[in-house]
């Protein structure tokens, strides 16, 4: 597998682009670019020569989905999203661009994924584990061969994503931290935000994984 990322957008989204290195076959998670950088990723896709073949949303908030509409006309991937965060694509009030003075709509969904589902991305395979809570429909993506998570903004290096936006939950995002807790220790996080981080890392660092939660009766 080969990895790249750029940061992307005015709440620095970190967009991924994930090859296969036999097939050359690519995912991108997470466009949130403006059309003034479309140039970062289209050319980094030229670059690298692949063929994107899908467009994954974590979730369905403008500063991860800007770029959609852009990525697939350049290159006619398939876009990927929850099915409860699919609306959030085509209302702008719903993906929160018109709270930052916008109104951006994304082309909608080609295919809406579940929890369990596979995306493959050559012959890479990654499990869809639905992580609700900073929003409905916010997923993160696993590769066990790999050993590597994006995980949108669920998780971060030292924190979570927030709760207090529509949608949003912080009982819900509790349940997805310990489903992301389960994962092997030596797992690489990838966030929507930030630095890359470790599964054991943020059990052992992150605040909001720590006893004092975990011991809440509703976890």
């Amino acid at each position: 597998m080969l990895l790249y990322s750029q940061v992307v957008g005015p709440l620095a989204t970190n967009c991924y682009i994930i090859v296969c290195e036999e097939s050359r076959e690519a995912l991108i998670i997470d466009p949130g670019f403006s059309a003034e950088e479309r140039d970062k990723i289209l050319n980094k896709i030229v670059q690298c020569r692949v063929e994107v073949k899908q467009i994954l949303n974590t979730h369905g908030h403008v500063d991860h989905t800007s770029g959609n509409g852009i990525l697939k006309e350049f290159t006619k991937a398939e876009i990927l999203i929850h099915r409860d965060d699919a609306l959030m694509l085509i209302d702008p009030s719903r993906n929160l661009s018109n709270m930052l003075g916008d109104s951006v709509i994304s082309p909608e969904a080609d295919r809406l994924v579940e929890d369990g589902d596979i995306v493959r991305v050559g012959n890479l395979k990654f499990r869809v584990i639905h992580t609700p809570g900073h929003t409905k429909g916010s997923i993160s993506l696993f590769c066990e061969e790999e050993k590597v998570v994006f995980t949108g903004d669920t998780l971060f290096a030292g924190s979570i994503g927030r709760t207090d936006l529509p949608g949003s939950s912080f009982e819900e995002i509790m349940h997805s931290l310990k489903k992301l807790t389960d994962l092997p220790d030596e797992t690489a996080v990838y966030p929507g935000h930030g630095g890359k981080t470790s599964i054991g890392r943020e059990k052992r660092m992150n605040p909001f994984l720590s006893s004092r939660w975990k011991n809440l009766s509703w976890i």
